[in-house]
């Protein structure tokens, strides 16, 4: 199973710090797991601005409709996609089948995502990746 790093108490957000989910680490006790950040496997440093995507949800960013930018206008799409593609190949390389990633994220967010402080319906880019190849992927925090 892959986890979000940040679920887990690992410092990864884009702000340093973290989202832990006492109630997903107690559930992940006595399962084996690999804890991991896509926005740091894409090469993004941590504390990092924060990022949005664009228009639509991360479907449309791996579909090249929209575009991945930090709050000072930088493109960061290059940066997401190859993320949430090392994620995808860890996950197959373990054999992981499912995955518990962290809401409201332009990665990670599996039935949220947000933009302009809004919380609006949507994936990430992570989160769309691995559904389409058929990964199950669960929300949490």
């Amino acid at each position: 199973m892959i986890v979000s790093a940040c679920l887990i108490g690992l410092k990864t957000r884009y702000d340093g710090s973290h989202s832990l989910d006492k109630k997903l680490v107690k559930f992940l006790k006595d399962k084996p797991f690999i804890p991991l950040c896509p926005e740091q496997l894409g090469g993004l440093p941590t504390p990092r601005p924060k990022s949005e995507i664009v228009k639509g949800n991360g479907v449309d960013v791996i579909a090249g409709r929209s575009r991945v930018r930090d709050e000072y206008g930088r493109d960061v799409t290059t940066a997401f996609i190859r993320g949430a593609q090392e994620v995808l190949r860890i996950a197959k390389y373990c054999g992981a089948r499912e995955a518990v990633l962290k809401e409201k994220s332009p990665s990670c967010g599996v039935r949220f995502i947000k933009r302009n402080g809004r919380t609006l319906k949507g994936a990430g880019v992570t989160t769309a990746t691995l559904k389409k190849a058929g990964i199950k992927v669960k929300g949490a925090g």
